[in-house]
């Protein structure tokens, strides 16, 4: 196993996850883009198989340069709907907390990808956290706190519980979500401790995994799983579909028959988003649909995500096996958000 993560080119080209010779090829996309790649991922790489599905997820592309007109710094919106510092609120009833902007891996398809890293936007200072907490706290119609990034699971146990603590104080919070890849990117982080931390609330706590294929399912991952899914905590799956990653049914099929089998429902499978250097990751609409179509014949209701796409510009989350979707005879895409306006999206 590796020792440490990798955080340059220079150190996956030592680690021989890339040869050599791509290394000036590769150094541009770093320096615009953050790198980082823990052991455990850099683990299942298999460099000598250039298709390698964790692989693609991880390690820099020179393609991540070409960026189309339609590409977005902040393709959802989050600024559009942050009234303070940290602090989304898109939807009436809840809000996203971004408490960090730094993450134990980078994915190469991040819609966040402008904004975290280390050299990107600064963590939350602490007067900064107390202004997005008094936010909520003077916002009765918040039930729901979804603590985001980065990725909040790197902060410390300590932290957690304090942050847990300060929430669930506010009468009106009823939910605390934690959205995460670290159980299976850095399982060694969910100790008994950190779970605890998690539990120091009387109000209900859920954590979303994100995770892409099965291989992400090590064992040292499946512990993480059982330790918060054995102390009463729900767990729910998000998946980004990706090119040459998982949009094959029998890929699919499999990573939601595992989350599944390690007690996490399956939620959203979500259409790649508009972020900058993404494009040869996204599937078009039409290959989702389809692949939804399939996937409905191979696995058990329990096992279905919903098919989704965040509306760009920061027009909430649409259904994409719904009637909010419609093709016009050339092609072109238009989506409905929540108040029933229409979005222009395509052509794709």
């Amino acid at each position: 196993m590796s020792a440490r993560t990798l955080r340059s080119i220079h150190d996956l080209a030592a680690g021989a996850l890339i040869p050599r010779g791509r290394i000036e090829a590769l150094t541009g996309v770093a320096l615009r883009y953050a790198v980082a790649i823990t052991p455990a991922m850099a683990d299942l790489i298999d460099a000598g198989e250039p298709r390698d599905p964790i692989a693609l997820q991880f390690i820099p592309d020179e393609r991540e340069l070409d960026t189309l007109p339609k590409e977005s710094g902040d393709p959802i919106g989050d600024n559009r709907h942050s009234p303070v510092e940290g602090i989304v609120h898109r939807y009436r009833n809840r809000v996203l907390l971004k408490i960090v902007h730094i993450c134990p891996v980078y994915c190469r398809f991040c819609f966040r990808r402008e904004m975290v890293g280390p050299d990107r936007e600064p963590n939350l200072s602490p007067d900064a956290i107390t202004g997005a907490i008094d936010y909520i706290a003077g916002h009765n119609e918040i039930a729901e706190v979804i603590f985001t990034g980065g990725d909040p699971f790197i902060l410390t146990a300590r932290r957690v519980s304090e942050l847990t603590r300060r929430c669930a104080a506010i009468p009106h919070v009823k939910i605390l979500r934690w959205h995460t890849r670290v159980p299976v990117v850095d399982p060694a982080r969910v100790t008994p401790e950190f779970v605890a931390a998690l539990e120091a609330s009387p109000k209900a706590t859920t954590v979303a995994l994100h995770a892409n294929h099965p291989r992400e399912f090590t064992a040292a991952a499946r512990q993480a799983i059982a330790r918060l899914v054995d102390a009463g905590i729900p767990m729910l799956s998000q998946t980004v579909l990706l090119k040459g990653v998982n949009d094959d049914v029998a890929t699919l099929a499999e990573l939601m028959d595992c989350f599944v089998e390690n007690r996490i429902k399956p939620y959203y499978l979500h259409h790649a988003d508009l972020a900058p250097g993404t494009s040869h990751f996204r599937t078009t609409i039409a290959d989702g649909q389809r692949l939804m179509r399939e996937l409905r014949a191979r696995v058990s209701g329990p096992a279905l995500p919903a098919y989704v796409l965040d509306i760009p510009g920061g027009y909430a989350k649409v259904n994409l096996e719904s009637d909010a979707i419609e093709r016009s005879s050339d092609g072109a895409i238009r989506v409905r958000d929540d108040e029933g306006v229409w979005h222009a999206y395509g052509p794709e």
